[in-house]
């Protein structure tokens, strides 16, 4: 089980991410962290520190997320993210083009 909260939204949002991620619950990820953004559109930072498993689905729709704020000329941050799940990110290279704390 997933879960996706805002826990901050002064200067950016801050989203706490929590459970497990996977081609099952990324449609639910997606759209809740969309609803937050399109309520109030600023830079996102994504606290990952309760985020147990991610799959390539959910890879994926980071891109997806990474590429809408930046086209909005906006920006996110994966911040506390587990070193398995960093993994992922760096044989991707995602770790390239997204700012992984």
């Amino acid at each position: 089980m997933q879960q996706v909260k805002l826990i901050s939204a002064d200067e950016k949002l801050v989203i706490a991410l929590s459970g497990e991620i996977d081609a099952s619950t990324v449609d639910d990820f997606y759209e809740q962290v969309n609803a937050i953004y399109v309520h109030d559109k600023r830079d996102i930072v994504f606290d990952c520190s309760s985020l147990t498993f991610i799959d390539s689905t959910t890879l994926g729709t980071f891109v997806k997320i990474f590429k809408h704020l930046k086209q909005d000329g906006h920006t996110f941050v994966l911040r506390n993210v587990q070193p398995r799940i960093k993994k992922l990110f760096q044989i991707c290279s995602l770790d390239t083009i997204m700012e992984i704390d």
